[in-house]
């Protein structure tokens, strides 16, 4: 049993200040996305009614940039959804796939290159159900021809400071019901399921080859069946939450900041109790004000059994309280992303110790890129949203000097990962 974080709303403002978050992939990423814009703001989970939305115009203060509702709704291969949330010091996009690469991921990567906000400091990402079930009987094969053409590409238009994570297809049901799958589509077998295993064993390897960072989703959620919805291919809010917390650790680990609240956990996410109703074994209890925490309900027990830790050693030396990991300068204007509005209400509240991760893979830096080249192709819509800053907060990422200061993120007492991506022979300064 080993220790990791588990990050609250406020932990995650801290570890993605002045940061521009891409999420590209099919319906599964969208709720990846539509969790950490929740988590961004508040420590509640989403709701199925959240989780089952597509193309909403509006989800928790985000916007519909493109695509969805704005157009036919369907589930062909043609489908859109561009969706952004936009705060004073946070910027998440979402973008729909449904073929790893495409002349469509190309927009996608011309308008990143051409965005007023520069260049993505994480992007995350997967694609690999629709390419192996929507594309005919040579899927298999133009699957592992895209992914080297995607990583290829990627390693030549990514600046050194892009943190890319490629997450492995999560584990899919026996028997697949999902929309994106037409009936005469739908295995009668195992067969998408094997080669579902194939896929992630390929696109890791891909991956790595190129120096990117490897999310195994399909480990951490190999014994979570219990959270699979009925569809064989969607995921709980719970699943979701847990989801969130490997990722953000992952990403805290590639930037060298050690994060708050250990617990003590296994190496993935366990069937939790059997479902009972639409909470799944956990109570759901209204917030009585913004600012007071959330309760565990009575008789609340976590997915995990948390074993009997002694106390922790006292600090040797108190570190002085500071407001932010990362703090402004006298010097610095602070500057706004989006006008601020009100929050929605809550819907339930989450639980604190439901779950956490320790486990994580991907150490592979990275080679060396060169600055972003592309061919005129049609961009996707840009999204209406000032630039969010002219000059940003001291930031930290893998492979450059840190900037350590005291805060709630207690520095490691080394630097982060270091990258093996050699830096371009002409480097692209960050915008100042």
């Amino acid at each position: 049993m080993a220790l990791t974080a588990h990050l609250m709303a406020a932990d995650v403002q801290q570890l993605l200040h002045n940061k521009f978050v891409v999420i590209l992939g099919d319906s599964v990423q969208r709720a990846v996305y539509k969790d950490l814009v929740l988590l961004l703001q508040k420590d509640l989970l989403l709701t199925p009614t959240q989780l089952k939305a597509k193309g909403e115009e509006s989800f928790e203060r985000d916007k519909l940039v493109d695509g969805g509702q704005r157009g036919p709704m369907h589930n062909g291969t043609q489908y859109r959804e561009v969706r952004q949330f936009c705060s004073d010091h946070h910027l998440v996009r979402f973008y729909f796939l449904t073929r790893v690469y495409s002349s469509y991921l190309e927009a996608i990567l011309q308008e990143l290159q051409s965005s007023q906000h520069g260049p993505p400091d994480v992007i995350i990402m997967n694609s690999c159900l629709w390419d192996l079930s929507r594309y005919g009987p040579d899927s298999w094969k133009s699957y592992l021809q895209n992914l080297e053409s995607l990583f290829e590409r990627l390693g030549q238009v990514l600046p050194e400071s892009c943190l890319l994570v490629w997450n492995t297809a999560m584990p899919v049901g026996k028997k697949i019901t999902a929309g994106f799958l037409p009936t005469e589509h739908q295995p009668e077998d195992s067969s998408l399921r094997d080669r579902v295993i194939a896929a992630n064993f390929h696109s890791s390897v891909e991956a790595k080859k190129h120096g990117f960072d490897v999310l195994d989703l399909h480990f951490h959620f190999r014994h979570a069946g219990r959270h699979l919805q009925r569809d064989g291919v969607h995921w709980d809010e719970l699943a979701h939450r847990h989801l969130s917390q490997l990722l953000l650790a992952h990403v805290a680990d590639a930037w060298g900041v050690d994060l708050p609240r250990p617990y003590p956990v296994g190496p993935g996410i366990r069937d939790g109790p059997a479902r009972t109703g639409p909470g799944r074994g956990v109570e759901r209890q209204p917030r009585a004000s913004p600012d007071q925490p959330s309760m565990p309900p009575a008789g609340y027990r976590p997915l995990l059994p948390l074993p009997h830790l002694p106390p922790p050693p006292p600090p040797l030396l108190p570190l002085p309280p500071h407001p932010r990991p990362f703090p402004f300068h006298p010097v610095m204007t602070r500057f706004l992303f989006c006008p601020r509005d009100h929050f929605f209400a809550s819907d339930h509240p989450f639980q604190s110790d439901q779950f956490s991760s320790n486990h994580f893979h991907s150490d592979v830096p990275s080679p060396t890129q060169t600055g972003f080249s592309f061919e005129d192709d049609p961009q996707p819509p840009r999204p209406p949203c000032p630039t969010p800053y002219l000059q940003r907060a001291p930031v930290v990422h893998r492979g450059f000097p840190r900037n350590v200061r005291h805060g709630p993120y207690v520095p490691w007492g080394w630097q982060p990962r270091s990258s093996k991506r050699g830096a371009p022979s002409h480097p692209q300064p960050r915008p100042q």
